[in-house]
């Protein structure tokens, strides 16, 4: 067991911490840990950790993690003696995800999937720290049914060939990574599989349909369907995600592979009328041809979650969408919304 000394709290890097899911970790890591968010904002944006930074136990670091990371180098974190403490945690986040932006996106996405893994992963090595990827759903293939669902012993169907291969095979590729470092050097490495999640700091108008739906809304536009009335996914808040992140980085070595998500299948033209509901909106559904980026999705089999570590995601759909809407309301001049 390691006998490295630790100074009040523990050290926790989370990389792409300014993200959408990044910087809700961070924030919620504040609570017992010193944070060291780490980001080259290539696909993020600075404006969702703003709040953190006046946190004595926060860091923000500008840099690219596809990189060999040398801690030593950032003076900054001085002030958490890593020289002396390490790190003990590592959550990778890093990894672009744009579903208007993905052609663009794609060498990025292969990095993140393989060179972002080995830097990473060597840091956990050199510090003996815990390590949580966020993988997706995206490894098990599409479903074979409109409810098919998946268990983490299933084994998916890619296309290693297709045009979205930089990000579904390179989330396979890089759970491959995860578990070799487990299998040769012996880390306390988890990889957890996030089906469709949502909530506040997504990216704007960027075929994200959850924001891109509040948006439009909001501002008297139509809501567009990438697909037909049919698509369907499990949607999962933020927080419920977040929770189970922690809960997995807590959790014993027997754990590596874990499902987060909704178990509940829901219709996107269901999802788009509610939001049309509470935002007391005139916007009308249209449909247009489906994104690279998206692609059709099955559930989580959660049995794992709940037996290993007594996860279940708690926050109701319509709950969370409000909250969504609230934040979009209480930010749209940040955001620059015609409002």
């Amino acid at each position: 067991m390691d006998q490295t000394p630790i100074f009040e709290k523990k050290n926790v890097i989370v990389t792409g911490g300014a993200g959408f899911l990044g910087s809700h970790v961070c924030e919620r890591l504040l609570r017992d840990a010193k944070v060291i968010c780490i980001d080259d904002l290539s696909n993020s944006n600075i404006a969702n950790i703003e709040h953190l930074l006046q946190f004595p136990d926060f860091e923000f670091i500008k840099f690219d993690v596809n990189q060999p990371i040398d801690l030593d180098r950032f003076e900054e974190l001085d002030k958490f003696k890593v020289r002396f403490q390490g790190i003990q945690e590592i959550y990778h986040l890093a990894c672009p995800t744009s579903p208007k932006n993905f052609e663009q996106l794609k060498l990025h996405s292969l990095w993140a999937n393989s060179n972002g893994m080995v830097a990473t992963l060597d840091l956990a090595v050199k510090y003996h720290a815990k390590y949580v990827f966020a993988s997706s759903s995206v490894v098990y293939g599409e479903p074979a049914s409109a409810r098919y669902v998946f268990k983490e012993t299933d084994e998916g169907m890619v296309n290693h060939l297709s045009p979205r291969a930089c990000y579904d095979e390179g989330k396979r590729f890089a759970e491959t990574c995860v578990e070799t470092y487990r299998q040769v050097h012996g880390i306390d490495g988890k990889m957890v599989r996030i089906f469709t999640t949502y909530g506040p700091r997504m990216k704007l108008r960027d075929g994200l349909l959850i924001p891109d739906f509040i948006i439009n809304a909001l501002e008297g536009k139509d809501l567009v369907i990438y697909g037909d009335e049919t698509l369907s996914q499990s949607l999962c808040y933020v927080t419920d995600v977040v929770d189970g992140l922690v809960r997995a980085m807590e959790t014993g070595t027997d754990l590596s592979v874990v499902n987060l998500g909704s178990e509940e299948m829901v219709r996107m033209v269901d999802v788009a009328e509610q939001i049309i509901q509470l935002t007391h909106s005139t916007s009308k559904i249209v449909f247009e041809k489906p994104l690279i980026f998206l692609t059709k999705k099955g559930v989580p089999d959660l049995q794992r979650a709940k037996d290993e570590m007594g996860w279940i995601p708690l926050v109701r759909l319509q709950d969370g969408l409000k909250k969504t809407i609230d934040y979009t309301l209480a930010n749209k001049e940040a955001m620059g919304l015609q409002m």
